[in-house]
């Protein structure tokens, strides 16, 4: 049932990211739900000017930057029945004393898992057409590629090997299908009609490896996939292979890759790495066969006001007695990131 009256809710996140998440409309639709002043963004339980509000939230409108939700930051919110992530993962952000008091989670993760899958079919694509080789080449030599030297690349049945049916691993089998493309699955969660269904033919981790041209990383970051492609499995993929990791840096042997890329053998898209950053004299940053970009397949810009609008939604469906469309729950934490 819909509650008589709107839920009071307190934003706690860095307030850098506040403007882009709920621009102004969108901060009035939210306003026109819920008790909550624009002008408060709580970054420390523990700050004596948010004592009131936090004591009186029923809601918490959460993003980067939120403070961990642990025991002692709930002792200050009593109240408190529903966080809504306006990010994505909440892994970090949930302590345990969330879960055992019942209080309810959702994540933006569905909706930041759009532009990650967008810049990796944007980098599938343009990686089967060397089209980085050849910006490389044409900056070098100011000539036009002969015949020859683009006898190798072109997108026509390209195998592009996906691991993880994640938010992102299936926004991205969406993405892919009107390409020429075989695609391939490898997800412990997902049998062979699953993932027929979501448009690729299921293998098991290595046979993805061996078989594909292009493997691109979806799996969440947990204590059993840290180092899910160590030297063995790399060693897998077929020579002139390309890794892209938008995922986690922690997925990939770091030393191991960078022996193969040292060596020319493999190419790779990188968005996360571990550490990240790289140090300043890693050869990643000069590898011609390396694209490095500094995580920015997330959500950026005017891609963040996706991310507000779930979370706007979710408060919407809380005060008129709905489920939440996007609820996190504690046994999913096993097996996402």
């Amino acid at each position: 049932m819909p509650s008589a009256q709107p839920p009071t809710a307190v934003f706690a996140m860095d307030p850098v990211h506040l403007p882009l998440l709920f621009p102004p409309p969108l901060m009035a639709r939210l306003r026109r739900t819920a008790a909550i002043d624009p002008d408060l963004v709580v970054r420390d339980f523990g700050d004596p000017a948010a004592a009131g509000p936090s004591a009186a939230a029923e809601v918490l409108v959460t993003g980067w930057g939120c403070p961990r939700l642990d025991a002692a930051a709930l002792e200050v919110l009593p109240r408190l029945r529903a966080v809504l992530h306006a990010a994505g993962s909440v892994r970090a952000l949930v302590g345990e004393a969330v879960w055992e008091r019942g209080i309810a989670v959702s994540s933006a993760a569905a909706a930041n898992a759009v532009p990650v899958a967008e810049y990796t079919l944007a980098m599938i694509l343009l990686a089967g057409k060397d089209a980085f080789a050849h910006r490389e080449r044409y900056r070098a030599t100011h000539a036009l590629p002969p015949a020859a030297g683009t006898a190798a690349a072109g997108n026509a049945g390209r195998r592009v090997g996906v691991v993880g049916a994640s938010r992102v691993g299936r926004r991205l089998l969406e993405l892919l299908r009107p390409y020429d493309f075989e695609v391939l699955l490898s997800d412990p969660y997902v049998d062979a009609a699953e993932a027929a269904a979501l448009g690729a033919r299921a293998l098991d981790l290595e046979d993805l490896l061996r078989r594909s041209d292009v493997v691109t990383l979806h799996a969440p970051d947990l204590p059993g996939t840290r180092h899910l492609l160590d030297r063995a499995r790399l060693a897998l993929i077929r020579d002139g292979g390309v890794l892209i990791n938008t995922a986690r840096g922690a997925l990939v042997d770091h030393d191991a890759l960078t022996a193969e890329l040292v060596s020319g053998r493999l190419h790779a898209v990188l968005d996360v790495t571990e550490p990240e950053p790289l140090p300043a004299g890693s050869p990643l940053f000069t590898l011609p066969n390396v694209v490095l970009t500094p995580h920015i397949a997330g959500s950026l810009g005017n891609e963040l006001e996706r991310l507000g609008r779930t979370a706007v939604g979710e408060l919407e469906r809380l005060a008129a007695g709905l489920p939440l469309a996007h609820r996190v729950r504690r046994a999913d934490l096993s097996r996402i990131a």
